[in-house]
């Protein structure tokens, strides 16, 4: 069964079609990156609305959708009408009250019911296919480290730092970044998800976080360099996380649940007097949305099983001082979980 008609399966009870506007979920169930558009899926077909730009692009590049670049909401009716649908599904933790609005008022006739994460809880698990393009993007995460890791320089800002990232990695073929790029340094790094200053890099830890989309799927990777020389303490705080990250990679087994692992790697940080620096989850799903279930952190109740794809970051940040940050990316088999993420590890003083 292919993707849309999985949807239609997994829809509730007594909700006849889906629409949905979000540039991923329509990459999710067709394949096909377009920014301006629509997928309207009912029981007797999937419809993919577009408009010029992307018509020759959509045609060659999609199988099993009828693919109009007319007036949507008037084709919807007329689908509407010919197929009896009453009620449509639409993703309410996703679309704005604005645009759902503006939707009801285009298709008055049926009735709309949220169906939350309906698609990404189809995306969770990654096929072979999906795998690999993660793999391929997470290759290209990797080399674009490297790259920089060697031009690395006192005089450089943090935007320029970010900037060399996003350059290096569709230097290589990536799409566009997976989301914005942050490279902190000093008090800035810190923050875990700081802004990259237009400032010179600053002495101390600098965590560079970031991704790139290859083929419409994401990787998502983090690392933390020492600008200068680190001292004791900062080697104490680098290697607690690094320690939490490969214990918890290496304690992996299929079926664990996140909470579970997360609490193995938090247990290390607390243990090692930074009880309350680790404020968020160890890790979290990736595929063609940057966030994606299954949740790794003290809330995840999922188990993790053959398919999902996560990563695994934990952190240490005082505040006002500095921060740091060590993220891999596994895949889950049936044999166990395989880190995809290559770069080196081991604490690098620049």
């Amino acid at each position: 069964m292919n993707r849309t008609g999985k949807l239609i399966a997994a829809l509730p009870a007594g909700v006849d079609a889906f629409i949905t506007t979000n540039e991923r979920t329509c990459l999710y169930l067709s394949g096909f990156a377009f920014s301006d558009g629509a997928i309207f899926v009912t029981g007797a077909g999937a419809h993919l609305f577009t408009d010029f730009r992307y018509i020759e692009a959509a045609e060659s590049e999609t199988e099993g959708f009828l693919i109009s670049t007319g007036k949507r909401f008037e084709e919807m009716r007329d689908i509407i009408a010919k197929e009896g649908i009453k009620t449509v599904g639409f993703e309410d933790d996703l679309m704005t009250v604005s645009e759902l609005e503006g939707i009801k008022k285009q298709l008055s006739s049926v009735e709309f019911m949220p169906v939350g994460a309906t698609v990404r809880s189809l995306a969770e698990h990654k096929d072979e296919d999906e795998i690999e393009k993660i793999k391929a993007a997470q290759h290209i995460t990797d080399e674009a480290f490297t790259a920089v890791v060697s031009l690395l320089r006192y005089d450089m800002t943090e935007i320029e730092v970010a900037a060399e990232i996003e350059y290096q990695m569709k230097k290589r073929g990536a799409i566009r970044p997976s989301f914005e790029t942050i490279a902190v340094s000093g008090t800035n790094s810190s923050r875990p998800h700081g802004v990259p200053r237009n400032v010179t890099l600053e002495k101390g830890f600098l965590t560079m976080d970031f991704g790139c989309v290859y083929g419409g799927y994401a990787s998502d990777m983090t690392r933390t360099v020492v600008i200068g020389k680190a001292d004791e303490e900062m080697k104490r705080l680098y290697n607690t996380v690094l320690l939490a990250q490969t214990t918890a990679i290496n304690s992996f087994k299929p079926g664990m649940l996140g909470k579970d692992l997360d609490k193995i790697a938090r247990d290390i940080i607390d243990e090692a007097g930074y009880k309350g620096c680790f404020g968020h989850g160890l890790g979290h799903g990736v595929g063609v949305y940057i966030h994606e279930n299954p949740r790794v952190s003290p809330a995840g109740l999922t188990p993790l099983t053959k398919g999902h794809v996560f990563t695994v970051e934990p952190g240490i940040y005082l505040k006002g001082k500095y921060g740091c940050r060590i993220e891999d990316m596994m895949i889950v088999t049936a044999e166990g979980g395989v880190d995809i993420t290559k770069s080196r590890k081991d604490l690098t003083e620049i």
